[in-house]
C-alpha cells in the first residue's frame, strides 16, 4: 500500500499506514479543507465521513483551526450521529498537523462504555425478575408430578407441561445471551461489507420451514445491489427475528413480505405482514425488553419478550434505527434503516492512499 493512486506524486509511508491502522481510535487523514483523504472503518461506521468529507461541524471547526495556527487541539463533544441523527455521541476529538498540508484526526467514543454499564444494571434486574416465572413455574409441574404419581395420564400431562416451561426457559437464557453480547459488542471490529440482497435471501431461508409449518408465504421484493457496512450475523439475527415475530402472529394463509430499498445514504429493509396490528398504547413500547403486546399469545407463540429488544440494538450498534408502522386488523411494517456503505472508503481497517506524503509535524507545530 506504499505506492501512491495518484501518479507524479510521493508514495504513502508504510510506517504512518501501519499505526493508523492498528490505532483503537476512529481516525481521519483531512485536507486543511475538511476534504477526507483517508478515513478508517471505525470512522466511516460512525458517520463521520458524509461526501467525503467531515460530517460533523464541530470536528471540521476544529481542523479549519489547526490548518491556521498549526497548533494541534483536543476537545470533547457531544453530537448527533450522521446521517439519522437519532443517537447523541459523546466524543473526544484529537487534531494535529501531520506535514504537506494533511491534518490527522482521532475520534474515541466516551459514551459507549458509560451506556454500556447502566444497561448492564438494568438488564440484570429485569432478567432477574422474568426467570422467576419459568423457573417457578417448572416448581410447581414437578410438585404436581410427584403427587400424581400413581396417575400415568396425569404424568404424562405435567411431563409435556415441564417440557414446555423447559423449552421456553432455554429460549429465554438464549435471548438473555444475545442481548447481553449485543449490549457489549462493537460490530465494527468484525465488521465487513455486506451485500443486502443476499442478507434478505439467506434470512427468508432461515425461517422457511417455520414458515411452511405455520401456512405463511414469504416473498421478497426485487435486488437492489445496496451495501451496508457491519456485522453480518448481527443483521441476520435481527432479520430472523423481524421475520419470525411476523410469522407468528400472522393467520394462516396470509403473506409476509420484506424489500430493500436504498434512499440517498440509508438502506431500509422491511419486513410486512398481514397479521392483527399492534394497538396505538403499545406501538411506543415494543422495542422494551420483556414488554409483550399480548402475553396470552406470547405464552402460546413461546416468545420471550427480548426479539424486538435485540433489534433495537442491532439497528443502534449500526447506527441506524428500527421504525414500526401498524394498523389493528390491517397488520405491521418493521423497517431497519442503516447507512449505505460507502464504496470510496476502505473497510479494511486500513486508510486509502493520500495524494499527498504525510510526515511528520514540521518544527513549531506541535504533534499528538
Amino acid at each position: 500500500m506504499s505506492a501512491s493512486r495518484f501518479p507524479g506524486r510521493p508514495a504513502v509511508p508504510d510506517e504512518v499506514v501501519r499505526v493508523l491502522s492498528i490505532l483503537p481510535s476512529a481516525s481521519l487523514v483531512v485536507a486543511p479543507d475538511g476534504a477526507v483523504l483517508r478515513a478508517s472503518t471505525r470512522a466511516t461506521a460512525l458517520g463521520l465521513v458524509s461526501k467525503g468529507t467531515i460530517g460533523i461541524p464541530n470536528i471540521l471547526s476544529l481542523v479549519h483551526q489547526v490548518a491556521d495556527d498549526g497548533n494541534a487541539r483536543e476537545q470533547e463533544m457531544r453530537v448527533r450521529r450522521p446521517p439519522l441523527g437519532r443517537e447523541l455521541l459523546e466524543l473526544r476529538a484529537r487534531v494535529a498537523p501531520l506535514g504537506t498540508g494533511a491534518i490527522l484526526v482521532l475520534i474515541d467514543d466516551l459514551a459507549e462504555e458509560r451506556r454500556v454499564e447502566a444497561v448492564r444494571r438494568d438488564f440484570v434486574a429485569n432478567v432477574s425478575h422474568e426467570l422467576k416465572t419459568p423457573v417457578g413455574a417448572m416448581s410447581l409441574l414437578a410438585e404436581a408430578l410427584l403427587s400424581s404419581s400413581d396417575d400415568p395420564e396425569q404424568v404424562r400431562h405435567f411431563a409435556e407441561r415441564m417440557q414446555v416451561e423447559a423449552t421456553r426457559l432455554t429460549e429465554l437464557i438464549q435471548d438473555v445471551i444475545d442481548l447481553s453480547r449485543l449490549q457489549s459488542d462493537d460490530p465494527l471490529i468484525r465488521g465487513e461489507v455486506i451485500d443486502v440482497d443476499e442478507l434478505v435471501a439467506r434470512s427468508m431461508e432461515e425461517v422457511r420451514v417455520q414458515a411452511s409449518t405455520h401456512d405463511i408465504e414469504v416473498i421478497c421484493g426485487d435486488p437492489t445491489g445496496a451495501t451496508v457496512y457491519g456485522d453480518r450475523g448481527q443483521l441476520l439475527t435481527a432479520l430472523r427475528n423481524l421475520l419470525v415475530n411476523a410469522i407468528l402472529y400472522s393467520p394462516v394463509h396470509t403473506r409476509v413480505s420484506i424489500f430493500a430499498r436504498r434512499d440517498a445514504s440509508i438502506v431500509e429493509i422491511s419486513v410486512k405482514d398481514q397479521g392483527q396490528g399492534i394497538p396505538p398504547h403499545d406501538v411506543d413500547r415494543i422495542f422494551e425488553r420483556f414488554y409483550r403486546v399480548d402475553p396470552a399469545r406470547s405464552r402460546i407463540t413461546g416468545g420471550t419478550g427480548l426479539g424486538l429488544a435485540i433489534v433495537k440494538h442491532v439497528c443502534q450498534n449500526h447506527g441506524g434505527e428500527c421504525t414500526v408502522w401498524s394498523e389493528v386488523g390491517t397488520g405491521s411494517t418493521f423497517t431497519l434503516r442503516l447507512p449505505a456503505y460507502d464504496s470510496g472508503v476502505t473497510t479494511t481497517g486500513e486508510v486509502r492512499a493520500l495524494p499527498i506524503d504525510l510526515v511528520v509535524a514540521p518544527e513549531g507545530g506541535r504533534g499528538l
